[in-house]
């Protein structure tokens, strides 16, 4: 694995692209100071100071013409975590300048072009982040691949078979809190 410092500096080097491909249901990180249960709980927005800053730097690196953008490999239904994940996660991100897209398994096939269905950052089409979680999605780290051009296929190959957030968002509204909560009331006879 690599240090940190290395990490790092990789994900502060990009000058063009930074790609994302995310293949896991559940991702056990730090960084969410704890949003997701927040989220569960019913709470209105995530935590402003924690999200704030993140949102700041999209805005800026869209600005200065760098591009962020993902593919999550998922199969609905959805579980809590992903539905955290969507709407307190991506809608922002996505507005903030974000281009993140969704390939649902339980709607389109898995591309065979996908070769390697890890996680992994691909930056400026040069250097390639194989992303390390273990069985319960806690990020254990990050290596180097040697060889680019498997994780530039998988890339085109996702983004060509995924669709836009927006769009999928837009099309699974039983997946949004608000109407989570509309159908837990109980009802009136």
């Amino acid at each position: 694995m690599l240090p940190e410092e290395q990490v790092d500096a990789i994900f502060e080097g990009f000058s063009h692209s930074a790609f994302r491909l995310e293949t896991l249901d559940y991702y056990h990180v730090g960084s969410d100071g704890g949003d997701v249960a927040r989220y569960l709980a019913g709470a209105p927005e995530p935590d402003p100071d924690r999200k704030g800053p993140w949102l700041n730097q999209l805005r800026a690196e869209r600005a200065a013409g760098k591009l962020r953008h993902r593919v999550h490999v998922l199969r609905t239904p959805l579980s809590d975590y992903l539905r955290y994940e969507c709407e307190w996660g991506y809608l922002p991100n996505a507005a903030a300048g974000e281009e993140i897209h969704i390939l649902d398994l339980s709607e389109h096939p898995l591309p065979t072009e996908v070769e390697r269905l890890e996680d992994f950052w691909l930056m400026d089409d040069e250097t390639v982040l194989r992303m390390h979680y273990d069985e319960l999605g806690v990020y254990l780290g990050a290596s180097l691949a040697e060889d680019v051009v498997p994780y530039r296929r998988s890339r085109d190959a996702a983004l060509a078979a995924s669709t836009t957030f927006g769009t999928w968002w837009s099309d699974h509204p039983e997946y949004w809190r608000a109407n989570q909560q509309e159908s837990e009331k109980p009802s009136h006879a």
